[in-house]
């Protein structure tokens, strides 16, 4: 009986989600052409590439992630400078700058890491225009 069940239930789940996809691919056609035509003439025809919105909205986040990186590194090098060798001042002086570093790290890569994958899907940024030239 345990099997009957088991087999009914697996069996029952993959008509489901077969139904589900199936389903999903139909009706995403009608919404993209749905999304297309809602567009009014102010808004970004494209999300990723050079005009894109996607691409925007990272760069300045990248911006902005490298900025505070930079003003923390600074910050650390102002709290090394004054801490006049108080081992706990040094040490969280040394920590303030070791972080900015690693964020700032973290930000060149995830920069890279966005226009690696845009690049990798076919989509024209605006670093491969700013080095091809096009």
């Amino acid at each position: 009986m345990k099997k009957i069940t088991k087999f009914i239930t697996t069996a029952t789940t993959a008509i489901a989600t077969t139904c589900t996809l199936a389903a999903g691919k139909v009706m995403a056609f009608g919404v993209r052409d749905g999304a297309e035509a809602a567009k009014g003439d102010d808004m970004p025809r494209n999300l990723i590439g050079a005009e894109g919105v996607f691409t925007k909205i990272s760069n300045t986040i990248l911006y902005i992630v490298g900025i505070v990186s930079v003003i923390m590194l600074i910050w650390g090098g102002v709290r090394y400078i004054l801490s006049g060798g108080d081992n706990k001042k040094v040490t969280d002086a040394k920590n303030t700058i070791l972080y900015a570093i690693i964020g700032l790290i973290i930000a060149i890569l995830a920069f890279a890491i966005v226009n690696f994958v845009l690049n990798a899907i076919g989509v024209e940024n605006s670093t491969t225009e700013v080095i091809t030239g096009e």
